[in-house]
Order: C-alpha cells, then structure tokens, then sequence
C-alpha cells in the first residue's frame, strides 16, 4: 500500500516511518519500506541566483520532503517562519525566479521583458488616477443591473419572501420513472397499521418465496398517499379497497408508496393487499436459509428470520419502525416433513390441494412492533414445560435436543423471577427458545419466539458451571426484553438503551437472585470506547439506516445498564427502583416511549429525588466526568471535567454531570454501611468529613459512571494501603483502581511512573476481578509494544507479566474447578501464561490435548481450560490438523466455538488463509463466525496482518455479508486496528477506509479506530523511553 504525505501543507512535520521486516511468504501488506529518506529543512533559493539555469514554470519539478518545506528569497525580502506559503513547491519555485531583480537576470534569460519603443509621452499620475476611477464606477454598476432581479424596476416591485411556508421538497424518482411522494428515512404519521394478515409460501427447493399481505389501517390525518417499506419484494399485485392501484419504489431507503388522486379523510378505516414474491435473503436478516449436517451426514434445509433492526420489510411489505405498531395473523405453507413455529402457538393445520400443509397461528394477543414478529420453516425437535400458565419449550435439531435440558430448567426460573419482580405476568400463551445452526446475533427477543446462535443456547450435562454462565446470561437478556422493549418499546432507535440497557442490567441482577451459584458479576467496559470523542450520547440523533445498525454497541447496552446501577444504587431503600420500573412499565405498556418517560416513572416514587433533573446529563451528552479529589484534613474538595482522551481544549467547560459520589475512606471500607454519598452537581463544590483520615476511595464498588484522579498523594496513599493490607479494599474497588489509573496514564494526567508504583502490589493480589483487569491493561501494553515490532521491549514485557503472576500461575490446578470465580480466574491466567509461552503452562496443556485425543473425546477437558489447550494445539501444524477434524465433526457448541479460536490462533499463513478462506465461503466453517476468526488472529502481529490484508481484499463481500455499522464489522474494524500505535498503521487505515466512500468510510466505529490509533502512538511515544528504563 501506498504512503501519500502532503508535505506542503502548514504545521505538519514528518518523521521517519517506522520500518518493519517480515518473512518473504507473509502477505504483501506485511512488507514495509523505509520510505522516504531526509532532505534539508530550508531551501534558500536566494543564495547564488545566477547559477539557476532559466526554467519553464511547467517544467519545475519537487519530490516530497520528509519535514516541513522552508522557502526563502522570494523577492528581496526573506519570508518570517510565520508567513509560510502552503503552495506546492513548483508554484514556489517560479515565484522565487519571477521576483528576483533584473541585475541578477541574464539577459538571455525568457523571464527578461524587452522594452518596448516610445511613441508618446508618459500619462501623468492624476490622469491615470481618473482612469481607474471610472472604470471602476462603470463595473460596479454594470454588476449591480447584472445581479438585480428586473421586478426591481417594475411599478409593483419585487414580492417580500414567504417566510411562513416550508420549502417545497425535492422528491426522489421513483423505479418506474414516476415522482415517489415522499422524501424522508422516516414514515410520515397520516396512517396507523392496525393488524396484519400474512400468507407465506417458502420453497426450500428453490430458494424462494412467496407471499400475501393484507394491511387494515386507520387514516389519522388526510392524505393522497400512503408510504410504507418493502425490500427485495417483487410486488405481482396490489389493491386498495379492492381497487388495483400502483405501486411505487424508492430502493434506497426501502420505501413503498401508492398515491391516490383523491384525498382520504382522517377518521377513515381502508385495507391495502399486496401479493408479491422475493428470494431468500443470502445474508443473515430477513427470510433467509439455514443448513446443517445430521447425524447421517446428511445436508438439512431451513429457513428462519432476523427482523431487527430494518429486516421485517424484506420478509413482507410493512410499516417498518418501532412505533408502527399492530397485530398479526400468520400462515405458513409447508411440506409435510417440516414444522412451523411463529410467535403465537398454532391455531389449525390444513391441508392443500398441491400436497402442502398450511400452518394458522392465533392471531397476536398483543400490539407489536414489525421488528419483533418471527417465523421458522425446519424439522426441529423440542422439550417443554408449563411455567405459571405459559407453555415453555426449548428447540433444537434432532441431534443436539440432549443439550437443551438446561436451558428449559434456566428460562423456567427466570420466567417466575420475572412475572414477580415487575408485577406484570409474561401476556403470551407460550415461549418458544429456538437454536438456529446459522444466526450472526448472540439472541434476538422475538415475543414469544426467541431465537438464539447454538452456542447461547445450547450446553451439556457436563459443561462448565462458566459455560451455563453464559447460557444463563444471554437467556436472562432475552427474557427481560419482553418486558423492556415488547411490552413497552423505543419510539425510535435512537433511545435504543431503553431496550438493550435495561436488558443488560436485569439480565445480571436476576441471575444473582436466580442462580447465585453462577457468581454473576457486573463487569461493564463502556468507559473505554465513551472516553473517545467519536463516541455518542446514549440517546442520540438517528437519520440514516447505517446510524441505525450503529446504536448496537456497547453504550447502549453497557453504558445504559450502568447508569441505571448507578440510579439505583443513588435511591433511598431497596424497592424505590423497582417500583418505578413497574409504574413505567404499566403506564406504557402496549405503547411507545422515550428516555423522558422512564425518568419520570422513576421520580414519582421517590418524591425527594427528581430522577429527570439528575439523569438527564447522562444520556443526553457524549462521555462521562472525570471527579478529582483534594483531601486536606477533614475537607474534601471535588472538580468535575469531561474525561475526553482526544480534546480540542474547547469541549471541557460545557460539560457537567449530576454525580451521586459515593466514598469510603481507611477507617471504613469494607461494609455497605461504610458508603457515604456526596451529590455533585457543579464544576466544584467542598464537603467536610466527621474527621480527618488518611485516605478516600471514591465509587464504591464501582457502581458510578466516572473516573477518579486522587492526586499524586491521595494515588500513593492508597498504594501504600494496599502494599500493606490487600483486602483493606472490596475486590471491585480493587479492580476500579487499576482501570482509573491506567486510564488517567492514557490522558496524561498520571505518569507512568505512577501506575508503575500501583502495579507493585500486583503480585499480592489473588481475586478474580483486580487480576482479570490488570492482566487486560498489562496485555494492551504487550501487544501493542509488538504490533510495533519493538521484539527487545516485547519480550521484557511478556517477562514482567509472566514474573508478576508466577505465584498465582503456579497455584492453579489442571483439574476439575467447581467454584465458578476460581474457574475464571484460573482461565484468564492460565490462557495468558501459556500466550506468553510459558513453558510448564505449554506443557501441561500439550498432555491433555494428547488424552483427549488419544480418549476419542471420553474424556474431557474441564470447560474453563478448553481454550488454553485448544490454542496451544493450534501452534503446532500436526496437532492443527487434528484440532481440525475435531472441529468439523464436534457436536457440544461451546466446545466448537473454543476449538474454532484455538485454529485461528496459529501463526502459520497457509492455516491463516485457510481458515479465512473457509469462513468466507461458509464451508465447514460458518461465515458468521469471521467476526470471532479475525478477533483470534489480531491476538499476534503477523496474524493481525494477515486479517488487514482480507479485509481490504474482501471488503465489499463483508459488507453484503454484515450490514454497513453493524456489530459484527464494528467488532472486524476494532479488531484489526485497536492495537495499533504507528503512524504507517494509521496512514494505511486512514487511506483504505477514507477510499471507501459510502461504503464504509462514515461508519463511527471507522472514526474510533483512527482516534485509537492516534491515541496509542502519543502513548507510546510519551512513555517509550519509561518502559525502556523500567523493563
């Protein structure tokens, strides 16, 4: 890939590019040249003038410098550094020529103008003043009889501008040539859909379907046009009130609309039908095809849907957001060797006349949203059981229905919890949790018919408590969705958090009340990504469908949740939250919301506590604050500051948060007791303590959104504590302390140094959460000190990690683990000693990959170590191999996932383009897992390399693959780029995606990685010389 630098531009200096070397048979990108070499920093073009031979302004030519381009002797005045041209050089060059005096021209030279002959006398200085003066009278008024418009000369003059009435709106054409009557993303509100009838009529053959739609709608307001979506539809007819009308299409914002030459009147009840056909979608949303090997080796055909967020217009011609909302009656034709599954229970099967089956469901009991509506053509096999009146079962294909019994023992449990906890009871006769052999999402909350990846569904009698962790988790989300998000739905997606946020928090805080055992730990990450510039506001402005796909990450999910931990940690009591989920959720349910009403909800309860007032600042601007403490005796002074890593200087002062501080200090700081609560609202405000202590610790068990900068002193008073007593601190406070400190080190308000003296106490520490977080920041450093191709640093690096946590490595056992904490402790150190080639951690999981192997699978590897064993045997090409067929033939799903990762961790490029290769195609490897494949290979330097160059070779077949800004090239976009720390990495970033257009190059995900890169590099560059001395 080519480097363009534009070294004429102001204020840009030039370095050196760092030069890497690679072995010949890796992929072309991996090989870099040195680049430019070095020029000199000033041309002095004045100097010795007359050795310039005379030159043609279009024959001047300049090479690129590598630091900035002075030009002096333009004229006879030197230009100040402040007055630097940013003309090209040749531009430059000329003028420098052009201006010199004629005592330094030859008088050969072309640039030397001969005098002309005098035939009269020069005009004097007031004649040619007078000149000029009329001419430029004459041009002034001959522009301004130009530039007038002729009314002005008219008796009646000009029309005042009509300020009162919009412009009129440019409408885009529509396929067949005619104008398309409308020309907005969004739907306009004249018509409400009040029930759906569909027919569908898959083909499991052809790979086709076809379909019937019958839409009953209200006019609310009159119109002459009704605007809805479709997408890929071929519609074969359309009627309205049994009248054929035309449809129109606009393709680029899947829009459908039929005009009408007489107005319908509000108030007016009419019924449009539409009979259409459509192939099945090749991508992941929509209708689409699904396959999978039985146990015979048999190829098996199905077709499921994946509505959200845009999807449902692509299965049937609809009113396509959120607020839309209506009932549905569905109907599947099938052969008879299939079964039908769809949101409502079925209500009757008929017979056809060409052989086929037709499957009713009930009509919906509920309004809801398109999104959520669901369907399934397959030969699947289940368990049930009745829960509180709902009819609950578990699906699967007929090999994998021994791995369901979990699930359905979970979703029972957490369906009680639920029906409890909102004093709401679940509305629907039935609750249907479905594997599908190809789903790109983890789950998706379809009311009444969820349906999962078999990875989050599926899991064994002898899985690990961890694995059913993860089952249990997602399990958890999905089910909270039909409460948050079916029963009571986001008006638009821009208050998506309404639905995800929620999700993510209850999802966490049943299963500590359901399944304590499983040791759920709230552990979000979304200060890191909302800490960038390039980030957003939890509820945020949403236009365009790739905004859309974008508001699935993790400030919706994972900020949303944290904010509301942290409301409800602010409110007086246990129950004061919980009441206002239930007002909210009885207020609205069937209906629409935004983020104003949750707050109002939550402030009724409470009376003291205006929940608007102080939850506002939270999702309506980007980021979160950064509070720091000054602790002088009794007194303790709080500021509060944007934690911006990336700042113009301009966004700091504008930014202010409601903050409920909660602090401990070192005379209390275990107990829940202990926590006091400070509110700051302004930039800065002071409180006194009942005495003097030696240390706070803000943010206690870190259920704030915000970081703390306790000073120099205040950082080494709490280091000091901790060298001395580790549990003088809860095991989440532990863990805050290390991520704030590295945090603070990223934005340059700690030194290195600093978080050098925190890391001593490192060695001491043994619980889960301070580990899991000390290891993710130590690794960041590892990996991005090899991506820089600095091997020496690297490797003293991988010493110190492995140096720091050699007593608790050594500790952990090979065996079967039951405590789910020690489980993922023992993971998470083990996976990272034998990374760093630990040679015992190596050999201990070489020896059990060998008695797996050797046992054909009878004996099993403990969950919690499959990923540490099954890497190690993707180093070797022998044991990849193996690992391999284990894979393709390999029928427990988290196992496979874990095998999957293990070979794409192998350094050996043959394997590498394999594997990607594979996953592309979707054979024997499923193309949904790419996103998984390219996050593994990023893990090194040379597979990351490998995985820049597919993506820039594959680009547009990932795009039809995975939406434009959805999480799965959100993920692709930060795994190849976020350890990334050099400027030719982000130059070559910078120039594929800026390359791209409007086939990428808006995506936010693509503005956080170059804001990441550039952040790594002024880390790098800041604290290189620091890691040198201290390694």
């Amino acid at each position: 890939m080519k480097y363009l630098f534009n070294v004429f531009s102001r204020c840009y200096s030039y370095k050196p590019l760092q030069t890497f070397h690679f072995h010949a048979n890796l992929p072309r990108n991996m090989i870099e040249n040195s680049m430019f070499e070095e020029e000199p920093d000033v041309v002095d073009l004045a100097k010795d003038s007359t050795t310039f031979p005379a030159l043609d302004p279009d024959e001047v030519t300049y090479e690129p410098r590598s630091s900035r381009l002075l030009v002096r002797g333009l004229g006879e005045n030197d230009m100040d550094d402040d007055e630097e041209d940013c003309e090209s050089s040749a531009r430059l060059l000329g003028m420098s020529f052009m201006n010199r005096s004629s005592a330094h021209r030859s008088n050969s030279s072309p640039y030397t103008r001969q005098a002309p002959p005098r035939s009269c006398s020069r005009p004097s200085s007031r004649t040619i003043v007078v000149c000029v003066l009329f001419l430029v009278i004459v041009a002034s008024m001959t522009m301004v009889l130009y530039f007038l418009p002729a009314c002005t000369f008219t008796k009646a003059g000009c029309p005042k501008p009509n300020k009162t009435n919009p412009i009129e709106p440019v409408y885009p054409i529509s396929t067949n040539g005619e104008l398309f009557p409308w020309a907005q993303l969004r739907l306009p509100q004249s018509i409400k859909p009040l029930s759906y009838d569909l027919t569908l009529n898959p083909d499991l053959d052809k790979m086709t379907f076809t379909g019937r739609t019958v839409i009953n709608m209200s006019i609310l307001h009159s119109t002459n046009r009704i605007v809805f979506h479709g997408a890929n539809l071929s519609i074969t007819k359309a009627t309205f009130m049994a009248s054929d009308v035309t449809v129109l299409e606009y393709k680029p914002r899947q829009q459908l609309a039929v005009n009408f030459s007489e107005e319908l009147k509000a108030g007016q009840y009419c019924v449009l039908t539409m009979e259409y056909s459509a192939n099945f979608s090749n991508t992941y949303d929509g209708f689409y095809n699904s396959s999978y090997i039985d146990k015979d080796g048999n190829k098996r055909v199905l077709a499921a849907t994946q509505f959200e967020p845009l999807s449902a217009r692509k299965a049937f011609p609809c009113f396509d957001e959120p607020a839309f909302k209506a009932t549905f009656l569905i109907k599947i034709s099938r052969k008879k060797t299939y079964m039908t599954l769809s949101n409502m229970p079925k209500a009757k099967s008929t017979n056809l006349s060409n052989g086929l089956v037709q499957d009713e469901f009930e009509k919906t009991s509920v309004n809801m949203s398109t999104y959520l509506v669901a369907f399934i053509v397959a030969n699947f096999t289940s368990i049930t059981k009745n829960v509180s009146g709902t009819q609950v079962s578990v699906y699967s294909v007929p090999e994998k229905i021994g791995h369901t019994e979990y699930a359905l023992t979970i979703t029972s449990k957490l369906l009680e919890f639920y029906n409890n906890f909102f004093d709401i009871n679940y509305p629907l006769k039935k609750l249907d949790l479905v594997a599908i052999p190809d789903f790109l999402a983890g789950a998706m909350e379809n009311w009444g018919l969820i349906t999962f990846r078999e990875t989050t569904l599926l899991v064994g009698n002898e899985s690990s408590l961890l694995e059913k962790q993860v089952v249990a988790s997602v399990i958890a989300h999905e089910l909270a969705h039909q409460w948050f998000g079916n029963l009571v739905t986001m008006r638009w997606w821009n208050d998506l958090w309404l639905n995800e946020g929620f999700a993510t928090y209850m999802e966490y805080m049943s299963l500590q009340e359901v399944s304590p055992d499983l040791e759920t730990v709230l552990r979000f990450r979304a200060l890191d990504k909302d800490a960038l510039s390039s980030s957003h506001a939890v509820s945020t402005d949403v236009n365009t469908t790739e905004q859309v796909e974008e508001m699935f990450d993790s400030v919706s999910y994972e900020k949303g949740a944290s904010i509301l931990l942290m409301l409800n940690a602010s409110f007086p009591g246990d129950q004061q939250f919980r009441k206002g989920i239930i007002e909210y959720l009885k207020q609205f349910s069937g209906l629409n919301t935004d983020t104003d009403d949750l707050w109002n909800s939550l402030t009724q309860p409470t009376h003291h506590m205006n929940v608007s007032q102080m939850m506002t600042s939270w999702t309506s601007q980007k980021g979160f604050p950064l509070v720091t403490v000054n602790l002088m005796g009794n007194q303790v002074t709080l500021t509060q500051e944007h934690f911006l890593l990336t700042s113009d200087n301009t966004t700091h002062t504008s930014s202010l948060w409601n903050i409920p501080v909660t602090y401990v200090n070192d005379s209390c700081s275990l107990a829940p007791e202990c926590r006091q609560v400070f509110t700051l609202k302004n930039k800065s405000d002071t409180f006194k303590l009942s005495k003097n202590v030696t240390w706070l610790k803000l943010n206690y068990k870190s259920t704030g959104f915000y970081i703390v900068d306790y000073g120099k002193d205040g950082w080494s008073a709490l280091t000091e504590a901790l060298s001395k007593n580790v549990s003088v601190l809860t095991h989440e406070d532990r863990a805050s302390l290390i991520h704030n400190i590295f945090a603070l080190s990223r934005l340059g308000r700690v030194t290195f140094r600093q978080v050098l003296n925190l890391q001593k106490y490192f060695s001491l520490e043994t619980e889960t959460s301070p580990v899991m977080e000390a290891l993710l920041q130590l690794n960041n450093i590892y990996r991005q000190l090899e991506k820089r191709q600095e091997s020496n640093l690297a490797s003293r690096m991988k010493n110190f990690i492995r140096g720091t946590f050699r007593d608790l490595i050594a500790n952990q056992t090979w065996d079967k683990e039951e405590n789910v904490s020690k489980q993922e402790l023992r993971s998470a150190l083990l996976e990272m000693a034998c990374s760093l080639n630990d040679e015992n951690c190596t050999h201990q999981a070489t020896s059990l990959f060998k008695k797996y192997k050797d046992s054909n699978g009878t004996i099993r590897i403990p969950g919690d170590l499959q990923q540490t064993v099954f890497t190690v045997a993707g180093q070797s090409d022998e044991t990849w191999d193996t690992l391999f067929n284990m894979y393709v033939h390999a029928t427990y799903d988290s196992e496979k996932r874990k095998m999957l990762k293990g070979l794409a961790s192998t350094q050996n490029p043959q394997r590498l383009v394999q594997i990607l290769s594979s996953g592309l195609r979707g054979s024997l490897i499923q193309t949904q897992e790419l996103p998984l494949i390219i996050s593994t290979m990023c893990q090194s330097f040379a597979g990351c390399l490998f995985a820049w160059d597919f993506i820039q070779e594959n680009w547009d077949r990932l795009i039809e693959k995975f939406p434009i800004g959805s999480f799965a090239i959100q993920t692709i976009i930060k795994s190849v780029t976020s350890q990334s720390s050099t400027q030719a990495q982000l130059n070559k970033v910078q120039a594929f995606f800026s390359g791209l257009k409007e086939r990428g190059s808006q995506m936010r995900s693509v503005q956080e990685a170059l804001e990441t890169i550039k952040l790594n590099r002024d880390w790098m560059d800041r604290n290189l010389p620091t890691l040198r001395r201290w390694l």
